[in-house]
């Protein structure tokens, strides 16, 4: 009987790196499960999520041509902690029931489960390891704003609606450092699949979240 696929939780705060790191084990020919494309997905035009997303915040957050405006949305939820819960409430449910989905539909040795709120979700008994991306702070604000345009004052307000990283270390069985070039977290990367492979054609059982 075939074991069943070791399943790697991967998280990080916003900008730091969860994106290229995915793209750097996808380069071992492993699967990625990304909770950002699934949620994507759901706020389609047409899917359920959009109704219920446009009948909370209202038809301010849709572009004319019935698409989600995620930088309005985005704005939102970052300037209200209860609209960002309302919002979670709505997608957390749908995001954990598809990554259940494929979960189930997964064979290889181990794959990816990227969940940038892992944590803060509580989705941590989704996965059988947690693999935590940490990043210095001021590293992290620069890149913030250099990527989505924004002030310091802004990417220091989303950063802060996430959990700190301490608490995220807490739940960390393995740490990727991101604090340089792509060229030592390639290294790192290279490292932990060879780790996981090695862990995924044994037992592991005794695997944890967090030690």
């Amino acid at each position: 009987m075939a074991k069943p696929t070791l399943k790697i939780g991967l998280t990080g705060g916003i900008a730091s790196g969860k994106t290229t790191v995915c793209q750097l084990f996808a380069q071992h020919g492993i699967t990625i499960i990304d909770a950002d494309i699934i949620a994507r997905e759901l706020v389609e035009i047409d899917q359920p999520a959009l109704a219920e997303i446009s009948n909370l915040f209202g038809s301010q957050i849709l572009h004319e041509d019935g698409q989600l405006n995620r930088a309005r949305l985005h704005h939102i939820i970052f300037e209200d902690q209860k609209d960002r819960q309302q919002l979670e409430a709505i997608l957390h449910p749908k995001i954990r029931l598809e990554i259940t989905r494929q979960l189930a539909q997964q064979h290889n040795a181990y794959c990816i489960v990227a969940i940038p709120l892992l944590i803060e979700a509580k989705m941590c008994d989704l996965v059988d390891r947690v693999l935590v991306i940490d990043i210095k702070e001021e590293l992290q604000i620069n890149r913030l704003m250099a990527r989505d345009n924004i002030t310091a004052t802004t990417a220091q307000t989303m950063i802060a609606s996430q959990c700190s990283n301490e608490q995220r270390l807490s739940f960390a069985d393995d740490i990727i450092i991101n604090n340089q070039s792509i060229a030592p977290l390639t290294k790192q990367v290279n490292k932990l699949a060879e780790k996981y492979t090695h862990l995924a054609n044994s037992c592991h059982d005794d695997d944890s979240h967090g030690q």
